[in-house]
């Protein structure tokens, strides 16, 4: 038998220690999977955000509006290929207020052009585009909701109450998918004409932000200067970002969030490399006279420094290889899907990511070895007559 056999074949010397280990090893796995893949999840936005597209919004801030008429001038400004706006709406569905998607207000007519990722049949596009009162909706809200084509669609919001007791109605047009994964497939949209038409006077032609593809995607900063620039002597100034730093903005309001998240995610492994080292450490202290033993008939310390660590490796594996078994059914097939469904707009894709999953494969090998290296050293370190005189 092999070095490795027997180390292998020594794991189930105490089963029920192993077992346990193996367990903590697993959860500690699992752990770290759930914590990496909720901060991939949360900044995914800003990794595969459009590398062609402006968002031009308020200086101060994203909920004080701009006027209407400062698309036209986007519109205008050399290298600008297309553009559009939005305006959150804050909706909510009185048949189902427990539930939270996002609301927007858009420019019929050219946010899907500047949106190409949102996929909606033509037909259905082309519907809602005639409809005042149309909206879209994502396949996922879809779905969820019970919602279809033709469906009649009453909500509620605090910041555009209804006017004169009437309601937000709206007639569903279309169902979107998307081809990019960090899109929120559970947001509605419906056109923007329907909320100024009943807005009081002193709230008409406001929009919340426009979005602006560019001609090249290596001047959308510099694009966003000139178009900041054009502004600068207005009664309302912009602040015009690429998509990545837009989004980047937001996650600045969580960043505390994430860096503790990055510190459990240390301590977890913290964790693990001292729940494998207590168990390696008991198990070479009960057996200081074997591997006396080993060394008086002919091994090398070389021989026992392999063999305690590769039994580290060996219960590393089997823990770390437990916890993908379990987390990621767990991770992508449960609790995310849950996610993706109840909270779209903050993880619109939250799936395991392989390089993740393969880190907390090696590192519970890793830290096992690492925590095996003292009782190592501490038993080639017992000299062979003292190992065997504990025999006696």
């Amino acid at each position: 038998m092999t070095l490795a056999g027997l180390a292998a074949k020594n794991l189930l010397r105490n089963k029920v220690r192993t077992i346990l280990t193996a367990l903590g090893v697993a959860m500690a796995v699992i752990t770290f999977l759930l914590l990496r893949t909720v901060v991939s999840a949360w900044t995914q936005a800003v990794e595969h955000a459009a590398k062609d597209r402006l968002v031009i919004r308020h200086k101060v801030t994203l909920i004080q509006p701009i006027p209407k008429r400062y698309i036209d001038v986007v519109r205008e400004t050399p290298g600008i290929k297309d553009a559009s706006f939005a305006n959150w709406f804050g909706g909510k569905d009185p048949a189902h207020d427990k539930e939270f998607f996002a609301t927007f207000a858009v420019e019929a007519k050219s946010y899907f052009e500047v949106m190409p990722e949102l996929i909606i049949p033509q037909d259905q596009l082309t519907a809602f585009k005639e409809d005042k009162t149309g909206a879209i909706v994502g396949d996922v809200l879809a779905q969820k909701l019970g919602w279809q084509i033709g469906s009649k669609v009453t909500l509620e919001s605090p910041i555009y109450p209804a006017q004169f007791d009437k309601t937000w109605t709206f007639t569903i047009r279309g169902i979107y998918t998307a081809t990019a994964r960090n899109v929120d497939r559970s947001s509605f949209i419906f056109n923007w004409d329907y909320l100024n038409e009943e807005l009081p006077e002193t709230r008409k032609d406001e929009i919340g932000w426009v979005m602006a593809r560019v001609n090249d995607p290596s001047k959308t900063a510099a694009m966003g200067v000139a178009i900041d620039k054009v502004f600068e002597e207005k009664d309302i100034q912009t602040l015009s970002q690429d998509e990545a730093t837009f989004q980047q903005s937001f996650l600045a309001g969580f960043s505390a969030i994430l860096d503790a998240m990055d510190i459990v995610s240390v301590v977890i492994l913290v964790i693990m490399m001292l729940v494998l080292g207590n168990t390696i450490a008991m198990g070479v202290r009960e057996r200081t006279s074997e591997f006396a033993t080993m060394r008086a008939i002919g091994f090398l310390p070389k021989h026992v420094w392999w063999f305690i660590l590769g039994e580290a490796a060996f219960l590393g594996a089997i823990g770390g290889g437990l916890g993908l078994a379990i987390g990621l059914p767990f991770v992508q097939g449960g609790l995310g899907r849950w996610l993706e469904e109840n909270m779209g707009a903050f993880f619109p894709f939250f799936r395991v990511p392989p390089i993740w999953a393969a880190a907390g494969f090696i590192l519970a090998i890793g830290l096992g070895v690492i925590a095996a290296i003292i009782p190592a050293y501490g038993a080639v370190r017992v000299k062979v007559t003292d190992g065997l005189r504990r025999l006696a």
